[in-house]
């Protein structure tokens, strides 16, 4: 896929992981139902959180953290070095500290600052699988785009393992980056799933991946489409985030149809809210997302100029 890359999308992806996590940041850990009585229909304030409108959470730090690392180039020591710095110095964060710190990132990260390698950072353990890394692998995806999807997985693996070192953990970030690339390069959702499915299935039907296939049936057969809102979970488990933004997808036409579908699925609302926001920005496109979504975030300045550098770094590879 050599092809120029459209600035529109790859700002779209990023404003999109950011906005998607601020709409969903007041309604975190809201049932459900509760949401269809109330449903969030724009950038609210307070709430679970008590933040002020245009919050955004460790989902987006982190995504920040890993853009600006990769605009001086793939490096994951450096990338680890913002993580510290994010935890400890609320780095990268909307108003100076770091707030809604999942358990498994907390550990990596203490691990990372007492100089563990990277890679080896992550713990591996089966009851670590989390989204804590998928809501922050977009930018690998997108930096990669114009790798082989080997060198895409491989990668989105790394970065992954910072946190989440589990195989299911990482395949989820592999199938996303590869869904995100498709995305990228025009591909309707529907065929982007199936030709990522298709890209990944060869290294995923190896170890240790292969053991963790029945985990993404789902996923991988393009079943998730037909599911009712009923058999979709909207907890902090990566497989279960990953289902919701498919699905979200999916059942949506626009990127603001996309990711409020997301967050009024409740439970983990602001990552459910990124991953999906990630996916429908790189589909639609920045100038699909609501202006008045993206005057309401935090630091909306420092943002535009970091994502501008990413994409000038893009264009210059």
């Amino acid at each position: 896929m050599q092809q120029a890359y459209s600035e529109d999308q790859i700002l779209g992806g990023l404003w999109g992981v950011v906005v998607g996590d601020a709409l969903g940041v007041p309604v975190e850990f809201v049932d459900r139902e509760v949401l269809k009585r109330n449903p969030v229909t724009g950038m609210r304030g307070y709430g679970s959180h008590h933040q002020p409108p245009g919050t955004w959470s460790d989902d987006s730090s982190l995504t920040l953290c890993t853009v600006e690392s990769l605009i001086e180039g793939y490096n994951l020591k450096d990338m680890a070095a913002r993580f510290v710095r994010w935890f400890k110095e609320g780095y990268w964060t909307p108003w100076g500290q770091a707030f809604d710190i999942g358990f498994t990132t907390r550990e990596a990260i203490t691990r990372l600052a007492a100089k563990v390698p990277p890679e080896q950072a992550g713990t591996n353990a089966e009851s670590a699988n989390g989204n804590g890394s998928l809501m922050r692998i977009l930018p690998a995806g997108l930096y990669f785009a114009r790798a082989s999807a080997t060198e895409i997985l491989a990668t989105a693996h790394q970065v992954s393992s910072l946190t989440h070192r589990h195989p299911r953990s990482q395949m989820a970030c592999g199938f996303y980056c590869v869904l995100a690339t498709n995305l990228l390069y025009g591909l309707d959702f529907a065929r982007a799933c199936q030709e990522a499915t298709g890209q990944v299935l060869p290294h995923y039907q190896q170890p240790p991946y292969s053991n963790e296939l029945p985990h993404f049936e789902r996923v991988l057969s393009g079943r998730v489409a037909g599911l009712d809102e009923t058999e979709i979970s909207s907890d902090g488990y990566v497989i279960h985030t990953l289902e919701a933004a498919l699905w979200c997808m999916y059942h949506s036409t626009s990127f603001a149809e996309a990711v409020l579908k997301a967050v009024n699925l409740g439970d983990d609302s602001d990552t459910t809210g990124a991953v999906t926001g990630g996916l429908a920005g790189t589909m639609y496109g920045f100038r699909a997302i609501p202006g008045e979504w993206l005057g309401a975030v935090g630091r909306h300045g420092d943002l535009e100029n970091l994502f501008k550098r990413f994409v000038a770094r893009l264009i210059s590879q």
